[in-house]
């Protein structure tokens, strides 16, 4: 009955939003029309985009995504700026704004830096405590010890490890990730879930609305609550409306009775553990942290779960140390942390700039798309020309073909510059990572696009002199020579495809 019920409410959700797209295009050509008639009408859509450049240039923001939307608006300057005013806000509602921040208050309190830690960073490298003194003082995410690391060069690898960290967990158990999809990989772990919250344990799922809407019967999270497991759709896809809702929870977490943690690039669905092929073989990265660093992805979940569902008055009852009294392992240092559309610091980018700035030997990079401002192309370029080896790996088959194109177009100024590109031929690569010089890494969920870099709730981890960071290059090596390197002769494109990806790089802050 139930289902039934959400099948008839989606149908009429599906209907209604169509009747809106063919209200607003009547709109913008009656309006359109109207200019044709009215001087006065166009005198006031023109002036009205005029103010939208102004207030574009004004405002403190990303030059490429300001540059976009004034060439739009150029182009179409009767209904530019009006469009603009629509759907040009890249900051989260006012809403999602007011209850994430007032979560702030609480997490700011529970992650506080142990001076120590850093002082001990210090000793052995001063730039490398910058950079940690960074994510640490202006991002809020303190660097940890103590904490036990292990990487997985595909999701295959994650997952069978992942179910047996779900069956041993004995108090809690939180997730939060962008894409489910019912199969095998998600049911195996459903099972898991339904069977501790029926134990008692305190079980709690978050997924992005939109990143699922496909995948998912409409309304599973009630149907997850009916199992036991407590459940958020995070930012409600809404037909038509959410044509405009830039901001999605693209983060992997999984957190286990506090001390342990799972992340990287792997979602819920099948061909993430190449059970399902859609794009040749699927490569993909993650990692378990085992001690005092899963507090920061802890306090992640939770500022965004009791920002929307209150549930909890404290976090500290979830601290590391509440289930696992005994000293944790040492493994270098650990600091995870999280990047948010909700303030001005792209932490994110800044974290990926500051390796670049500070690399002496060699960056290798990998990333499913390749879509950057100018702030990274010169810091990729110029790491490139004073003798840093510098490589990155994109996918060999693409899952969008036009971002790829996309992709590519930014492939012949990084290669003159001495940038090494590798396309992964086996199939699709959806990991995330840096690693440098022997002494750091970061794995994670964030792309080098516009959309992970700017607009996305992300998360990711900083390691230094971990086990973890000599891994990561191994998988980079092991993965370029399954690769091919691209060279200026393979992307000549021609005047036709040269102007077409002029256009995609003016519009890819938009995309």
């Amino acid at each position: 009955m139930l289902r039934k019920m959400l099948k008839l409410l989606t149908s009429r959700l599906v209907f209604f939003g169509i009747l809106l797209l063919i209200q607003l295009v009547w709109l913008l050509a009656f309006l359109t029309r109207l200019t044709t008639y009215s001087t006065a009408i166009s005198v006031l859509f023109t002036i009205v985009s005029l103010l939208a450049v102004l207030w574009i240039i004004n405002r403190d923001e990303n030059p490429a995504y300001q540059m976009a939307w004034v060439i739009f608006i150029l182009v179409f300057p009767l209904l530019g700026g009006l469009f603009y005013l629509l759907v040009g806000n890249k900051r989260p509602s006012k809403k999602m704004r007011r209850r994430l921040e007032a979560e702030q208050g609480r997490t700011k309190e529970a992650l506080i830096q142990d001076p120590e830690i850093l002082e001990e960073v210090n000793k052995i490298d001063a730039r490398v405590r910058g950079q940690f003194a960074y994510l640490s003082e202006n991002c809020g995410f303190p660097v940890h010890g103590n904490t036990k690391t292990r990487y997985y060069k595909l999701g295959d690898e994650l997952f069978p490890e992942l179910l047996e960290a779900l069956k041993a967990a004995e108090h809690f158990i939180f997730m939060e990730y962008f894409i489910v999809e019912e199969g095998r990989m998600w049911n195996s772990i459903l099972d898991i879930l339904e069977e501790k919250a029926k134990a008692g344990l305190d079980v709690r799922f978050v997924y992005d609305d939109l990143g699922s809407v496909s995948l998912l019967p409409p309304g599973y999270e009630w149907q997850l609550e009916a199992k036991g497991i407590r459940c958020m759709a995070f930012n409600p896809f809404i037909p038509l409306w959410s044509l405009v809702m830039n901001n999605r929870d693209h983060r992997k977490i999984t957190v286990i009775d506090g001390h342990t943690a799972f992340s990287g690039g792997v979602n819920l669905a099948d061909e993430y553990i190449n059970e399902k092929q859609r794009f040749g073989h699927w490569k993909d990265t993650g990692f378990m942290l085992k001690g005092e660093a899963v507090w920061n992805y802890t306090v992640m979940f939770l500022q965004m779960w009791n920002a929307f569902r209150k549930t909890d008055v404290s976090y500290e009852a979830f601290r590391p140390t509440c289930y696992h009294p005994e000293p944790f392992a040492e493994d270098g240092f650990v600091q995870p942390y999280g990047d948010t559309p909700l303030d001005d610091e792209i932490a994110a980018e800044n974290v990926y700039l500051n390796i670049l700035n500070q690399a002496r030997d060699y960056v290798y990079i990998f990333t499913p798309y390749l879509i950057i401002d100018h702030e990274m192309e010169t810091a990729l370029c110029l790491a490139a020309k004073r003798g840093v080896d510098v490589r990155i790996v994109t996918p060999g088959i693409p899952d969008k073909k036009v971002i790829f194109q996309l992709t590519r177009s930014y492939y012949p100024n990084l290669l003159r510059a001495g940038v090494r590109i590798y396309e992964y031929t086996p199939g699709f690569l959806h990991a995330k990572s840096y690693v440098c010089d022997d002494e750091t890494a970061v794995v994670g969920t964030i792309n080098m696009d516009f959309r992970s870099l700017y607009l996305h709730f992300e998360c990711g981890t900083l390691f230094y002199r971990s086990s973890l960071v000599a891994e990561v290059k191994r998988d980079a090596l092991e993965t370029m020579e399954k690769s091919q390197e691209i060279k200026l002769k393979d992307i000549r494109q021609g005047l036709r495809g040269s102007l077409f990806c002029a256009i995609l790089r003016v519009l890819s802050p938009l995309l």
